[in-house]
């Protein structure tokens, strides 16, 4: 089996077997692409643990951090162990590498002041427009959606908003979960509802459409998102992830239930959710600061 037929199976199993989203495959082939441009001439089935390791050095050296070489690294390891499976290689050349450690980076959230500002003045010259971006923006924040999955909800879901105040979305590796919907969402929605037969084409199971009356695509939410925030004077670039991530954050500081919202973002793994514990640890570090009168830790207090 040559290189690129043996990429293109693995490929397709990924796709149709183990239901990975077409944003992950196509990062994939990516990822292997440029595997195959750092060998060179040599078949990927040839190489060995010196090389990966080289290469990983080349990268890092040319200012690619551990976090993207760990994703390289991860998509090499499960291509290697595939063809193992199938005895096109002895032993996987990637076991045993680690990418160098990166400083973890936090996510990036609103305050509540800001996500009020962004969703208190969603506004278009079309009203259709403006009920839909309302509708997208207040799902994203009431719900914790990632883009796709927003993004793949058809119109049955406007119902169970309404009646039930949930929606069913279908996350990573096909997991489906229920979200609640907030009453500022169900609004929205609302009116959104009353509006998109003006706008949908007929026989379209999209919840949100476009000008065109078809599903709207994921860089079109993006940009509107793009777009309201720059109107909402906000200081920062907003973007759907940063919806999800306040989401997560402002859940946490209210209640305290990291399971809660472990569940209700769909993380396989309670590690992934502790990161809003050091979101809400900097809020409170930061109203302390502010607000405490003995609270310039950075000075030193004499007796």
């Amino acid at each position: 089996m040559t290189t690129s037929a043996a990429v293109d199976a693995y490929l397709a199993e990924l796709a149709e077997q183990r239901r990975q989203s077409p944003h992950t495959v196509v990062n994939y082939r990516r990822d292997l692409e440029k595997l195959q441009a750092l060998a060179g001439k040599n078949p990927l089935v040839g190489l060995q643990v010196h090389q990966i390791r080289r290469f990983v050095a080349q990268l890092h050296a040319s200012g690619l951090s551990g976090r993207s070489l760990a994703r390289l690294l991860s998509a090499w390891r499960g291509f290697f162990a595939w063809l193992g499976r199938r005895g096109e290689v002895a032993a996987n050349p990637c076991e045993g590498i680690r990418p160098p450690k990166s400083p973890k980076r936090l996510p990036s959230a609103l305050s509540v002041d800001e996500a009020a500002r962004l969703l208190d003045t969603a506004e278009d010259d079309d009203p259709l427009l403006a009920a839909r971006d309302l509708a997208v923006f207040e799902l994203f924040y009431s719900s914790g959606l990632r883009l796709a999955e927003l993004a793949a909800l058809n119109q049955d879901a406007l119902e169970t908003a309404l009646e039930d105040g949930e929606v069913r979305v279908t996350g990573k590796r096909g997991k489906t979960r229920i979200v609640p919907v907030g009453t500022k969402a169900q609004a929205a929605l609302r009116g959104w509802g009353a509006l998109r037969p003006a706008l949908a084409k007929e026989g379209e199971t999209a919840l949100f459409v476009s000008r065109r009356g078809t599903r709207l695509s994921h860089r079109m939410i993006e940009e509107r998102l793009r777009r309201q925030a720059i109107q909402s004077g906000l200081p920062t670039h907003v973007h759907p992830h940063m919806l999800r991530h306040s989401f997560a954050s402002h859940v946490l500081q209210s209640s305290g239930d990291l399971r809660a919202v472990q569940e209700m973002l769909g993380h396989a793994s309670i590690a992934s959710t502790q990161v809003y514990t050091h979101l809400d640890f900097q809020h409170l570090a930061k109203v302390y600061d502010t607000a405490h009168p003995r609270a310039k830790r950075g000075k030193a207090v004499s007796d």
